[in-house]
């Protein structure tokens, strides 16, 4: 054998040697020796070549980039197939390539760059440069996006979430990437901004509880209660999405970024001399803005609202919701009780610009007139009636009958029973007002013309001072006994003071003077009253003892005229 033909062969046994030390599913690097039927013939060295579709070698929307001569790296798949040909693929190379240079990128944290090419289920996929991942659509933009088309096929970066190569499984987010971006845009932003600074904004987004604000890259939170000095029930009612705003800067936190806005600041304060200009007593028309359980409030003037405590609504619905006394846009008449211009409060009386009816009934009807009205309401110490005014007026059970007990004397009556009686007593400030039916009967006080004292046996007579004697306690007044005659003295007749009215106070036996209201000679029953027999003393010793010049105190004229009825 000659010596070249030695080489030759020697030539052909190395390079068969290396033939077999290319493996299947290896990358390796080829020459496109033609392009024909839409196929690109490579080869891949050591008299091997394959096919490989030319829609391979194009990049996801886009044509495929090739010609002849060019080196392009393919996937071995197999060494040779039916035709003798070497299976390769080009898509597989660029999935190894990719997956080697994002696994890099994973590791290190870094973004990657990758165009959205289609809708799957649930979000989109996109081409990292041979690998496939899948953008879920949450993870497309900081917020929803209605259209995703001018973001397709447009490169940009992309944060890797999670991979697995194994199951060629990547996830991406673009969202990461902006949020990221924002992050830094925000914290320039929020680094220059001051705490009073004004500037210009635009409305994003409504909430109840007020509104957010683009700064130009930082939102910023403008509270329903900085959007007006005024009350303002929804932030929609002076606001618009897309509108653009003045705001001032109320304060900046740089640790969390969060901006808080004020409009009402950039207005003056209405508040400036309210207290000069609603002085207490001083009624206004004002308008209900809004109704609570515990009042309604009232503007005066935009920005300025007073409140009406529901105690102040009525002088007789006691136990009435506000919203049944007045309704929400109504213009009423107020008075102004209070003003604290620091705490921004005024407090408001809408029954003090109407007359007390206590006052009008007690002006309309003196002690001795006639009244009739409707049962309201049967307690075990009388009946209450319904007088003019929406007010009541309560018969006590010793005022319903001479001649028989008031427990039993109740008996015939019902509510809605019209009933007519005569006024014994009208105490405005404590809003009450006594009534009698019995005194309406002859041998009552109210029996006798011109009020003349009738004189029965044993020698008591109206307007007699009495010492009487205790042998009952209870809790409407105290039972009493005088010259053998039964008398009951009201809890509202012992004594003037508050402090006296009390029955509990007396014991079984105890004496007390009396002045002598009225007598029932068939019922053997007397009526009596402590107070009576201090008013009548009062007045008797400032008329003997007192004078408009004598400088004396009325504590004087009483011990004057004491030691005198004592000495006699």
């Amino acid at each position: 054998m000659p010596q070249t033909s030695m080489e030759e062969f020697e030539a052909l046994l190395n390079e068969s040697f290396t033939l077999d030390t290319l493996e299947e599913g290896a990358v390796v690097k080829g020459r496109v020796l033609a392009i024909e039927n839409g196929q690109a013939i490579v080869d891949i060295g050591y008299k091997m070549e394959g096919r490989i579709e030319l829609k391979e070698f194009a990049r996801p929307g886009h044509g495929a980039d090739l010609a002849v001569g060019d080196e392009v790296e393919v996937y071995l798949d197999r060494v040779e197939n039916a035709r003798g040909e070497a299976v390769l693929s080009r898509e597989k190379a660029r999935r190894e390539e990719a997956w080697d240079r994002l696994e890099a990128a994973n590791d290190k944290q870094e973004r990657v760059e990758g165009q959205i090419f289609g809708r799957v289920k649930g979000g989109f996929t996109v081409d990292l440069g041979g690998a496939v991942a899948f953008l879920p659509g949450s993870q497309v933009d900081v917020r929803p996006v209605r259209d995703v088309g001018p973001l397709m096929g447009i490169p940009q970066p992309f944060q890797i979430l999670k991979m697995d190569r194994r199951r060629g499984n990547i996830v991406v987010s673009r969202r990461a990437v902006l949020e990221e971006s924002r992050a830094e845009q925000r914290a320039e932003i929020v680094g220059k901004l001051a705490e009073g600074d004004i500037i210009d904004g635009v409305v994003k987004n409504i909430t109840d509880y007020g509104a957010f604000v683009d700064l130009g890259g930082v939102d910023g939170l403008l509270h329903v209660t900085d959007m007006a000095w005024r009350r303002v029930n929804h932030p929609s009612e002076i606001l618009n999405i897309g509108e653009t705003v003045k705001v001032q800067v109320v304060k900046v936190n740089k640790d969390t970024q969060r901006i808080s806005l004020g409009m009402k600041q950039l207005m003056s304060d209405p508040w400036d001399g309210v207290a000069a200009k609603y002085p207490m007593g001083s009624k206004w028309t004002g308008r209900v803005t809004n109704i609570t359980d515990y009042g309604a409030f009232v503007e005066l003037e935009a920005g300025v609202e007073g409140l009406v405590h529901v105690s102040e609504m009525s002088w007789t619905k006691k136990n009435v919701h506000p919203g049944k006394i007045v309704s929400t846009s109504q213009e009423v008449e107020v008075m102004v009780l209070d003003v604290d211009s620091q705490k921004r409060r005024v407090s408001l009386g809408l029954k003090q610009c109407l007359r007390n009816p206590w006052e009008v009934f007690a002006e309309t009807h003196p002690a001795g007139a006639l009244v009739e009205g409707e049962v309201k309401n049967i307690t075990e110490f009388g009946l209450f009636i319904g007088l003019d005014g929406d007010i009541d007026g309560m018969v006590h059970l010793s005022d319903l009958d001479w001649r028989r007990a008031g427990e039993e004397a109740i008996q015939d009556y019902k509510k809605g029973d019209m009933v007519k009686a005569q006024v014994l007593d009208v105490d405005v400030e404590k809003e009450r007002i006594s009534l009698g039916v019995k005194q309406l009967e002859d041998g009552g006080a109210g029996a006798s013309a011109g009020g003349a004292a009738a004189t029965p046996a044993g020698g008591l007579r109206k307007n007699a001072v009495v010492t009487a004697t205790v042998t009952a306690v209870e809790e409407g007044g105290v039972e009493v006994e005088v010259e053998g005659m039964k008398g009951f003295i009201r809890r509202s007749d012992l004594g003037r003071d508050r402090a006296d009215q009390r029955p509990e106070r007396f014991s079984l036996g105890d004496k007390l003077d009396a002045r002598v209201l009225n007598v029932d000679k068939a019922a053997r029953r007397v009526g009596l009253s402590v107070k009576a027999l201090q008013i009548a003393e009062e007045k008797e010793a400032v008329a003997q003892y007192g004078s408009s010049d004598s400088g004396a105190s009325l504590g004087d004229i009483l011990g004057a005229a004491l030691k005198e009825r004592q000495g006699n």
